[in-house]
């Protein structure tokens, strides 16, 4: 006996599909801008069986869209979000107009730099995301002044913040001055402003914050500002990454 094709919702639908985001999909259903099987829904979450279902948006009937999987370097000073409601400049100013939708996987803030994965796979995004993959992420931090190794020590034993205890999987020295140091820190899990909030709480200010790795995935020397599609190799890489 044949099983049940699965049902879900929608909106979700669409962003499985790779059309748009999930907020966005949410926003064209209530708009009366999709219809399934013929008919229009308005209820983001009405059930579709994804094996039969016939889903149009603007009388368009979609299919599954290619999957994309990019990697951009974030300039500093860009926030990672499709609209701002001030109007500042977003990550989607260093991607061409004719880009098919993507979206980004988890967030820098405006001050922060360095690699920013961006795909249309909704589900793979979620696994990069998901702590029970444990899925390292790198970072290189300008501070100012010398750096105790007291400070590492703690860093990696936890600190109480305004959001809890945080902690960071390691970190170590790379070069050291007498007015600033770059650290290496890596993270396994991550709250908001996690390194920031947890620097800060030892009084010391971060000047630039890079991220540099996502897993095995390197940020390499790709250009400030620029994107690239990743590799098959890299691809598979990050997937057996989270399956360990």
């Amino acid at each position: 006996m044949a099983k049940p094709s699965r049902r879900v919702g929608l909106a979700r639908v669409l962003s499985k599909l790779g059309y748009c985001s999930r907020s966005r999909a949410q926003q064209l259903i209530r708009s009366g801008q999709v219809t399934l099987n013929g008919a229009v829904r308005r209820d983001p979450e009405t059930p579709v069986e994804e094996a039969a279902a016939r889903i149009a948006v603007h009388g368009v009937v979609l299919s599954g869209q290619e999957k994309i999987y990019l990697m951009l370097n974030k300039p500093r000073g860009l926030v990672t979000t499709a609209a701002d409601e001030k109007d500042r400049k977003t990550v989607y100013s260093c991607l061409p107009v004719e880009m098919p939708w993507v979206g980004p996987v988890g967030r820098l803030d405006k001050a922060s730099e360095g690699l920013l994965l961006l795909t249309n796979d909704s589900e793979w995004a979620a696994r990069v995301l998901a702590p029970e993959t444990h899925l390292e992420k790198s970072y290189h931090v300008q501070v100012s002044g010398p750096v105790r190794p007291e400070l590492l020590q703690s860093l990696a034993q936890g600190i109480r913040t305004e959001l809890g205890f945080l902690r960071v999987r390691s970190a170590s020295v790379l070069r050291q001055g007498a007015r600033n140091c770059w650290l290496e820190i890596v993270l396994d899990e991550g709250k908001n402003r996690h390194i920031r909030r947890m620097l800060q709480a030892r009084g010391i200010e971060v000047l630039r914050l890079v991220r540099v790795a996502v897993g095995p995935l390197a940020l390499g020397n790709l250009p400030k500002g620029s994107y690239r599609k990743l590799t098959l190799a890299e691809k598979r890489t990050l997937d057996r990454a989270m399956q360990r």
